[in-house]
């Protein structure tokens, strides 16, 4: 006669058993808060009564599966070299999965389609038991498409993906509050007295670009200004040296500047530098991701304070839940806090020009 395999237990069997629901049992044997110690103690306690496995990590023991994650980048790759953004949060991803024994597949692509191609390749390999899908875009095809393709995946950004009430989500998102942060900076900016203001952002297509040009706008027509607009570049140096040399040569210049990262920024203040245009007498400017670039130059950036590389590592834990058989969901990270720096000051009395150093607006 033959013997039919024994089931793996599931996430859902000790939920039955221990009494709790699916989503505490996930909290408790990923290390996450939101359960209190003795119903920690009493999942973990089933599990092991029952031989439950993250089931990544038993397929790895058993020789079954990859016990791989994998995270494509569709962006130029001139331009991930120097941002440190991304270097911060795969530190932050390889941690977490270190401590699984999951392996981390890395791969840059040219684009979008690029993108997608590798994700069925992989899958139809059995390359990866999940991805990280970063920068989401507008109608972004790409949950639609891993929820077809049934891996399992966490998108880093939150993509405004508004499904049907009876309709799970397709992929879990971690979401960063764009809008808030671009509010934030402006009001930080408007309190200083500055009245032209000037957004250098990151690539177009992208949906925290979107968010963050939209809140720029949003917030100009709450404050009443009426010279705050943003111009697009492809997040590299040249682009953000060439991005601030126009907006500097119109005949109304900007008194702030705005920069979608830290290498934008940097390359901003070299322009003002090399034109003579002190910062932050004649000239304020603000990083949007902090870095140690930011808080090297002089002066140093203003910049809001986020933890990288704990973002990375809250993606890598919302992706092991669903490898542990969590339903998909959504996780906001908190707004960070401004951090005012030498490079912001109060507006000047008269716009920005090259070899001329204004009287500063003191009040």
């Amino acid at each position: 006669m033959r013997r039919t395999p024994a089931r793996r237990p599931t996430m859902k069997d000790i939920a039955l058993r221990a009494g709790v629901s699916e989503s505490a049992v996930s909290f408790a044997l990923n290390g996450r808060p939101g359960v209190s110690p003795v119903t920690r103690e009493r999942i973990r306690r089933v599990a092991e009564q029952l031989g439950w496995q993250p089931r990544a990590a038993a397929r790895a023991l058993s020789g079954e599966g990859s016990a791989t994650v994998g995270l494509v980048l569709a962006r130029p790759a001139r331009t991930l070299g120097v941002e440190s953004f991304f270097l911060q949060l795969v530190s932050g991803i390889q941690e977490e999965l270190s401590e699984r024994g999951l392996g981390l597949l890395f791969q840059v692509v040219e684009g979008l389609d690029a993108e997608c191609a590798t994700y069925r390749r992989w899958w139809a390999e059995h390359r990866v038991d999940g991805v990280l899908v970063v920068d989401p875009r507008q109608d972004d095809p790409r949950p639609d498409l891993l929820g077809g393709l049934g891996l399992p995946a966490v998108m880093i950004g939150d993509a405004d993906r508004a499904t049907a009430d009876d309709e799970p989500p397709a992929v879990s998102t971690l979401g960063a509050d764009d809008a808030g942060i671009m509010a934030a900076i402006v009001g930080h900016l408007h309190a200083l007295g500055h009245r032209r203001i000037t957004h250098i952002a990151g690539l177009p297509e992208f949906a925290h670009t979107q968010r963050r040009i939209a809140s720029l706008r949003a917030e100009a027509a709450r404050l009443g200004l009426t010279e705050a607009t943003s111009v697009t570049t492809d997040y590299s140096d040249s682009e953000g040296a060439a991005a601030t040399r126009r907006v500097l040569d119109q005949p109304q210049p900007p008194t702030a500047l705005i920069y979608d990262n830290d290498v934008l920024a940097v390359a901003g203040l070299a322009v003002a530098l090399e034109r003579g245009i002190r910062v932050p007498d004649q000239l304020s400017l603000v990083a949007w991701d902090d870095s140690v670039l930011c808080r090297s130059v002089h002066p140093a950036l203003t910049a809001p304070l986020r933890d990288t590389a704990a973002f990375g590592r809250h993606a890598a834990q919302a992706l092991t839940a669903l490898l542990d058989g969590a339903p998909a969901g959504h996780t906001q990270e908190p707004l960070p806090r401004l951090e005012a720096r030498g490079s912001t000051g109060p507006a000047p009395a008269t716009a920005p020009q090259e070899g001329r150093s204004g009287p500063r607006k003191t009040s």
